[in-house]
């Protein structure tokens, strides 16, 4: 609904975790996680390569988050370095908020028409749009630039 997850859950960046598991971050993935897509549906799809070639099907998931959940199930914790942008954040001691009931995972981001990722903030009842970023992860990490700095 208008922005308001009540089911939200702060998480630190980039060793974003859930479930337990270090879940694999990815500036490449519009997502913002390794081996997740988001299928025309809305849905979204986690697999895993085997032998560095064939593709294994892990799910469909309603979340991204979810979904990065599955693959890191299944590819063990380990994560390469986080990209620079998100070490930074990491870095600077920023807390993403994650959000079951958001169809990109986070709260206060969704797709924009335009295919990249919108951060907008809430103030009684009126939205305000935070930008456009590449990738679900940058957006969040720019909602929770703002929520820290009121």
């Amino acid at each position: 609904g208008g922005g308001e997850d009540s089911d939200e859950d702060e998480v630190s960046a980039p060793e974003l975790v859930a479930e337990g598991l270090r879940l694999h971050l990815s500036s490449r993935s519009s997502t913002g996680y390794a081996a997740v897509v988001k299928r025309a549906h809305g849905r979204f799809e986690a697999s895993h390569k085997v032998d560095g070639r064939r593709n294994v099907y892990l799910g469909t998931f309603d979340t991204a988050v979810d979904a990065a959940v599955a693959y890191a199930r299944t590819v063990g914790e380990y994560q390469a370095p986080a990209t620079p942008a998100v070490a930074t954040e990491a870095e600077a001691g920023l807390r993403l908020h994650v959000s079951s009931s958001s169809n990109t995972g986070y709260k206060c981001v969704s797709k924009h028409a335009s295919g990249r990722f919108q951060a907008v903030h809430y103030v009684g009842g009126r939205r305000f749009s935070l930008g456009l970023f590449d990738s679900a992860v940058e957006a969040a990490a720019a909602y929770a630039r703002h929520v820290a700095c009121e």
